[in-house]
C-alpha cells in the first residue's frame, strides 16, 4: 500500500516530464506537424518537387529583377503577397529558437527536417537579400497596391519593388533581427550543414555591425512599411537581441560584453514589459541573458544580468497573474493585448514561458513573482492553458487552427486559399476581380490552409469566421513560428536533459572586424500597443 501511495504521489511529476499525450486531449503532434505544412503554403519563389501545400504553385518570380537583384524565395507574411523583412526575420528567428530548444522533440515527432527546411526557405532568401556587408533588402512589394487588389499569389499583377537599407538609409532593427535570424538559424545547421551554417553566421556577424554602425529606424527609410509593421519599439531591443543570438551562436564574449555595456542605456535591464512579438523584444533578450547567467556565463557582468534577469521574472510573473502588473485576459483565459491579431502575443509569450519554465527547471530553480516563489511548472501550465484554448478549449469550443479539429475558421482571410487553385483552374484572376467573385463569397475557402493560425478571438472570447473580419481570420507567420516550439515541447514531455547545457561548441572568431557602438544619441524606444 506504501508502495502504492509513494507512486500516486510520483504521478504528476512522471506525467509532466516523460509521457508524450500526457497533457490531456489535444494531439500536440498533429498539432505540429500542421502548424509547420503552414509554411509551405506561404512560400514565394520557385517551389520544390517535395512541397506538400499542392494548390500553391510558383510566384514572385521577377521580385528583385528591376533593381538588379534576385530576391525570388522568401514568405508572404500573412494573407498578403508582400514580403516584410522585419516579421519574416522575426519569424526565422523564432523557429529557430524553438528548433534548438526542443529539437529532441520534434526529431521524435519526425518534424525535425520539415521544420529546418522551413527555416532554410528562409534563411535562404536572407543570403540573397544582403548582397554587400551594408546592404540589405527589407520588402518586395507594397502593402497599398497590393491590398488593392486579390489575387492569388501566382496571378500578381501588383507592384513589385524592392526597397533596401543601406548606410545613407540605414535600418538597425530591421538588420539587426535579421543578424539575429541568421545567428540563431546557424546554430540548427552547425551539424548538419557545417558550411551553410558559417555561411549564416558570417552574415548575421556582417549585419549586425551593419545595425550597430549606422543606426536609424528601417521604416524611417522603408516608409512603405510604416503603416504595415511599423517599429514602434525603435532599434535598441533589436541590437541587444542580435547580440544576445550573434553570442549563443559564437561564444565570442565581444557579444557578452556588448549586453552588458548597453544593457542600461538601451533599455534592456529597465523595460519591464508585459508582451514580446515582431516589433518589441526586450522580453526576449531579458529571456535569452537570464539563461546565460544561469549558465554560469556571466561572469562579471553578473550584476548587470541579475537585473536583465528581474525584467524576464516580471514579464513571466505578468503572465501567470502574480505579478505587480499582469496581463489581461479574456473571460475564458486567453491573454489578450489588442483586436488585430492577437493570437500573435498569445504564442510569443506562451513561448518565452515554455523556455523560462524548463530553464529554471534545470537550474533547479523557481520563478520570484510579487506574490511569492511560484514552481517553473506554473509557467508551463499556463503555456498549455494558452496552447489548449486555441486549439479548441474555449467558450466557442473552436479550434483557432485551421485544420485541426472539426470546428475551425472556413472563411479565413487569405487570397491564395480563397481563390480556387491555379492548378485547378489555370484562368487569370484579375487584380479587382478577385474582390467581386472570391472575396465577398460567403462560402468556404477552396484551399484548406492547413495549421494556419489566425488572429483569434476578441476580448470576450468572440470570434466571427468572416473573410473580412481579417483583424480575426488573417493568419501570420509569426503567430506559428513560437507555436512550433510550445507543441514540441507539450509533445515530447521535457526529454530528461538539462536546457541549460550548450548547444554549441566555441567557433573561432569573425575575420571581420568588430563593430564600435557609434557614438550618437540613444533613442528611447517606446512600446505601446502596436496598431
Amino acid at each position: 500500500m506504501g508502495k502504492l501511495m509513494r507512486l500516486i504521489s510520483m504521478a504528476p511529476l512522471f506525467l509532466l516530464l516523460c509521457l508524450p499525450f500526457a497533457f490531456g486531449g489535444h494531439d500536440y503532434n498533429q498539432a505540429l506537424s500542421k502548424s509547420i505544412l503552414f509554411f509551405e503554403a506561404q512560400r514565394s519563389g520557385y517551389l520544390p518537387h517535395n512541397q506538400r501545400v499542392t494548390w500553391r504553385a510558383n510566384s514572385g518570380l521577377n521580385d528583385g529583377k528591376a533593381s538588379g537583384v534576385d530576391l525570388v524565395g522568401g514568405y508572404y507574411d500573412a494573407g498578403d503577397n508582400v514580403k516584410f523583412g522585419l516579421p519574416m526575420a522575426f519569424t526565422v528567428t523564432m523557429m529557430s529558437w524553438s528548433i534548438i530548444e526542443y529539437r529532441k522533440q520534434m526529431a521524435a515527432n519526425g518534424e525535425l527536417g520539415h521544420a529546418m527546411e522551413a527555416v532554410k526557405w528562409g534563411t535562404d532568401y536572407f543570403i540573397k537579400a544582403h548582397p554587400q556587408p551594408y546592404v540589405l533588402y527589407g520588402e518586395v512589394g507594397d502593402g497599398n497596391s497590393d491590398h488593392y487588389c486579390w489575387q492569388r499569389p501566382e496571378d500578381m499583377t501588383t507592384d513589385r519593388h524592392a526597397y533596401k537599407i543601406d548606410p545613407s538609409n540605414p535600418g538597425s532593427d530591421l538588420a539587426g533581427e535579421t543578424a539575429a535570424a541568421m545567428a540563431a538559424a546557424s546554430i540548427v545547421f552547425r551539424r548538419s550543414n557545417p558550411a551553410y551554417s558559417r555561411e549564416l553566421l558570417r552574415h548575421a556577424y556582417q549585419l549586425f555591425e551593419f545595425a550597430d554602425k549606422y543606426r536609424g529606424k528601417y521604416d524611417s527609410s522603408v516608409t512603405v512599411a510604416q503603416k504595415y509593421y511599423r517599429s514602434i519599439s525603435g532599434y535598441n531591443d533589436e541590437l541587444l537581441w542580435a547580440a544576445a543570438w550573434l553570442y549563443q551562436a559564437s561564444n565570442n564574449k565581444y557579444y557578452l560584453n556588448y549586453l552588458a555595456k548597453n544593457g542600461d542605456s538601451m533599455g534592456g535591464t529597465g523595460w519591464a514589459m508585459t508582451e514580446f512579438g515582431w516589433d518589441v523584444k526586450y522580453a526576449g533578450v531579458q529571456t535569452l541573458v537570464a539563461k546565460f547567467l544561469m549558465q554560469g556565463k556571466a561572469g562579471h557582468h553578473t550584476p548587470v544580468f541579475e537585473k536583465y534577469r528581474q525584467k524576464a521574472e516580471y514579464f513571466m510573473c505578468s503572465l501567470i497573474g502574480k505579478g505587480s502588473r499582469n496581463i489581461q485576459k479574456t473571460p475564458g483565459g486567453l491573454i489578450y493585448r489588442q483586436r488585430w491579431n492577437n493570437m500573435q502575443f498569445v504564442t510569443s509569450a506562451s513561448f518565452l514561458a515554455t523556455v523560462y519554465s524548463d530553464y529554471l527547471t534545470s537550474y533547479r530553480g523557481s520563478l520570484k513573482c510579487a506574490a511569492g516563489n511560484v514552481a517553473p511548472s506554473e509557467l508551463l501550465s499556463f503555456a498549455k492553458s494558452q496552447v489548449d484554448y486555441l486549439l479548441g478549449d474555449n467558450p466557442r469550443a473552436t479550434s483557432y487552427m485551421v485544420g485541426y479539429g472539426n470546428n475551425y475558421p472556413r472563411q479565413v482571410h487569405h487570397r491564395g486559399s480563397s481563390i480556387v487553385s491555379i492548378k485547378v483552374n489555370p484562368k487569370f484572376v484579375a487584380c479587382r476581380q478577385g474582390y467581386a467573385t472570391w472575396y465577398t463569397r460567403k462560402a468556404s475557402d477552396p484551399n484548406v490552409l492547413t495549421g494556419a493560425l489566425v488572429g483569434g478571438p476578441d476580448a470576450y472570447d468572440n470570434f466571427a469566421d468572416e473573410r473580412d473580419n481579417y483583424e480575426q481570420t488573417e493568419p501570420a507567420t509569426y503567430n506559428n513560428a513560437p507555436l512550433l516550439g510550445i507543441l514540441a515541447r507539450l509533445a515530447g514531455g521535457h526529454g530528461g536533459y538539462n536546457q541549460l547545457l550548450p548547444v554549441v561548441a566555441p567557433v573561432p572568431n569573425p575575420v571581420i572586424a568588430k563593430p564600435k557602438p557609434a557614438p550618437k544619441p540613444k533613442r528611447t524606444p517606446t512600446p505601446v500597443q502596436l496598431l
